[in-house]
């Protein structure tokens, strides 16, 4: 208990004078005080925090040269970005008062939300200093996701106490297929680290998108650490059990209740923007608890919104290069709906319902094994 969150510890050893403070030793509890706080401090800090940074006059950058796209968004050019940092915040303050510090999964996912935010931060940084919506270039993002995903690998080689588990690739749909990769899982960290970030990332292109889907994603995710983390859920679901990986059951619903308060101001029309702060650290997080509770594989059911859109980006780069053709009117596939016509909010919501329905589908997958 001697790095645990700072109310959890404070009240859970209250228990001894007064039974009701037992009640915080339950994942469940603590799940719904940290979804609640960090949504009441993104909520409360917003106002502040737009008007900082409109005050400091950090601004969205949008590529002029995509003349399609900066149409859509030239009306945008003056709403604050970085917004991401108000969603980390919000984050390390729900975990800092109830989650358990002493647990190695919890610090490993803190430690990338912070990582990943600062390579954003850079990013934003640059734009914003350059007024140019060129920032860091794509080989410092990758070196710096690839410092990550060997963090990851690290720590999986060595802490666990199964390696066979912690080093091997589950197929979903299939209770005994399951190959182990050795130290060769380096490179499906950086997959799943590299891929996760970086299709937020290009999903990040609407108001409240790619925030909207990340709660639904992390969310969906939220319910997996817990079953990972219960030795009778994952052995009636047949599902690799990692112990301790629970509490990233909190660490989840955190950045869900984050989400939903920084969907509040980024809802359309957007008051603020989280730039690449944000979904870098959004989607690289999914990504990390995706491989720390050896669910890496449904990541790409559970966030299908996300995988369509950055396949959009690839296919329609390949084609015009082998071809000269375009797939899409514009890529990423938002924005091709857009020029199909679609309003933008009618784009935003019905992208939602796909990603809900991929969460549940991916939750579902588990019973069929």
């Amino acid at each position: 208990m001697g790095g645990a969150g700072l109310f959890y510890k404070f009240l859970y050893s209250l228990k001894d004078h007064y039974s009701v403070f037992n009640v915080f030793q339950y994942i469940t509890f603590r799940v719904a005080l940290a979804a609640f706080t960090s949504f009441v401090i993104c909520i409360l800090l917003g106002p502040r925090f737009i008007r900082a940074l409109k005050q400091m006059n950090i601004k969205s950058r949008f590529h002029e040269e995509a003349t399609v796209i900066y149409e859509y968004h030239k009306d945008k050019a003056q709403t604050p970005s970085m917004g991401g940092l108000l969603i980390l915040i919000s984050v390390l303050s729900a975990i800092l008062l109830w989650g358990d510090l002493s647990n190695l999964y919890v610090c490993i996912a803190l430690f990338s939300s912070v990582w990943l935010s600062v390579i954003g931060f850079i990013d934003d940084y640059k734009k914003n200093a350059r007024h140019s919506s060129k920032g860091l270039s794509a080989k410092k993002k990758f070196m710096g996701q690839a410092v990550l995903a060997l963090v990851i690998f690290v720590y999986l080689f060595h802490f666990p106490e199964n390696k066979q588990i912690s080093l091997s690739l589950y197929f979903p749909l299939f209770k005994s297929w399951v190959v182990y990769l050795g130290p060769f899982y380096i490179f499906l960290a950086f997959i799943v680290i590299v891929g996760s970030s970086n299709a937020v990332n290009l999903t990040d292109g609407l108001d409240g998108l790619a925030v909207g889907c990340s709660v639904i994603a992390m969310a969906a995710y939220a319910v997996l650490s817990y079953i990972a983390g219960h030795s009778v859920f994952s052995a009636y679901l047949h599902v690799p059990f990692v112990p301790g990986a629970g509490e990233l059951t909190v660490f989840c619903a955190s950045v869900v209740g984050a989400g939903l308060g920084f969907l509040w101001y980024n809802c359309h029309p957007a008051e603020i923007f989280m730039g690449d702060t944000g979904s870098l650290f959004l989607g690289g997080t999914i990504g990390v608890v995706a491989l720390l509770i050896k669910q890496e594989l449904l990541l790409i059911l559970i966030g299908g919104v996300f995988v369509l859109e950055a396949l959009s980006v690839i296919f329609q780069v390949l084609s015009f290069k082998i071809t000269k053709k375009r797939i899409f009117l514009v890529a990423p596939i938002h924005h091709h709906f857009q020029a199909k016509g679609w309003d933008e909010s009618r784009v935003i919501t019905r992208f939602w319902i796909v990603a809900f329905v991929c969460a549940v589908l991916g939750l579902a997958a588990l019973k069929l094994r």
